[in-house]
């Protein structure tokens, strides 16, 4: 029986890194169709074909991270059918299988898979974006550059700063940045420029250069005036990171776990909304745990009989059903995001969904043996 079993585990993962190459080969292709247009454009610059290629492949983790609940309910579903038609399931029954025993077994897999999408999603895919984003800043020689840039805001105890940073470099650095500098009372205090900035982790300060502040003062009844200083360099001291800098500059579902805590306790501690960025932290919670309701989902497809060729209907259910979830994943972050939801409701409302039709299915096969 263990060795039935461990044939069926095989079988289940080699389904699902079969169905997870198929899809990663389509998402692959139309990527680099797209980044050709980035190719025609910049080819002046030396980013050619080659440089496409390497770009689009590191993309490839975060689509891994995306589809992995979608194909292990597909993989799943493939095995599960086929065992059923060949009877194959029908001998592991009359060896005494139960429900709750494939359950158990289904249940140890999909912890596994429940393991590898939260160590793709939290490590592999965030560190494979900023390569990629990196490469290809290097490979254009310029910075990675959002619309209207990063903006951040900081209160301290006798200043509040609004903070401007409109490029991160693929060094590391960031680009141009602005802070303006407000007192208590909301007065225009100071505005700062500079060309750009390195973080110095030792003593946690960007080291800005070619910076150029000025510097606002007023007296009773008397007009603002202004003071120009150009500097080299100069030391702001703030509790800003690089990576808060990241979440704020690049897409949010990209950065890891504690990245997006981290910077959901700043902007929390600066009366700053952080509704968007708990979504997408307890979606990133959340959303592994969706390999396990997906391969328990698939558990039923094993107790029905099917005809010879009825396998890729199944599969195509499968296929619809992991979709909707991916589908429904997706809206109920927009919908929670402008509804004002609590995050982690919005975030586990579509699991939710899934594992209570997963037991459902689970009560069925219970029932009718």
């Amino acid at each position: 029986m263990s060795t039935l079993r461990r044939l069926i585990d095989t079988e289940i993962f080699w389904s699902v890194a079969t169905v997870t190459l198929g899809f990663l080969g389509l998402f692959y292709f139309f990527d680099l169709v797209e980044e050709l247009k980035a190719v025609a454009q910049h080819r002046g610059l030396g980013y050619g074909y080659g440089q496409a290629a390497i770009y689009v492949c590191l993309l490839i983790p975060n689509h891994i991270y995306e589809l992995l609940p979608i194909t292990v309910l597909i993989g799943t579903v493939f095995v599960m059918a086929r065992l059923a038609q060949s009877s194959e399931f029908t001998i592991l029954r009359t060896s005494g299988l139960g429900p709750f025993q494939a359950l158990r077994q289904l249940a140890r897999l999909g912890v596994v898979f429940v393991l590898m999408t939260w160590a793709m999603g939290d490590y592999v895919a965030p560190w494979a974006e900023r390569q990629a984003k990196q490469y290809k800043a290097t490979a254009l020689g310029s910075a990675v550059i959002s619309q209207s840039g990063a903006w951040l805001r900081e209160r301290g105890a006798e200043n509040l700063q609004t903070i401007n940073i409109l490029a991160a470099k693929a060094d590391g650095e960031i680009g141009e940045i602005y802070i303006y500098e407000f007192d208590p009372e909301g007065r225009f205090k100071s505005m700062t420029h500079g060309l750009s900035g390195q973080y110095d982790e030792e003593r946690e300060v960007w080291r800005l250069q070619g910076v150029e502040r000025r510097v606002f003062s007023s007296a009773a009844q008397q007009p603002m005036t202004a003071q120009l200083q150009r500097l080299t360099q100069w030391d702001w001291s703030t509790h800003v990171t690089p990576e808060m800098v990241s979440v704020a500059l690049l897409n949010p579902d990209r950065m890891r776990t504690l990245d997006l805590f981290q910077y959901i306790r700043y902007l929390e501690s600066n009366d700053q909304s952080s509704q968007r960025y708990e979504i997408v932290f307890w979606n990133k919670v959340f959303y592994p745990i969706s390999c396990l309701v997906m391969i328990v989902l698939a558990l039923p497809f094993a107790y029905l009989h099917f005809r010879s060729g009825q396998i890729a209907n199944l599969v195509f259910v499968g296929v619809m059903i992991g979709v909707s979830f991916f589908l429904l994943n997706n809206v109920f972050g927009h919908i929670g995001n402008l509804q004002s939801w609590s995050p982690w409701l919005a975030a586990a409302f579509p699991g939710m969904i899934y594992t209570f039709i997963s037991l459902l299915a689970f009560g069925w096969l219970v029932l009718r043996q």
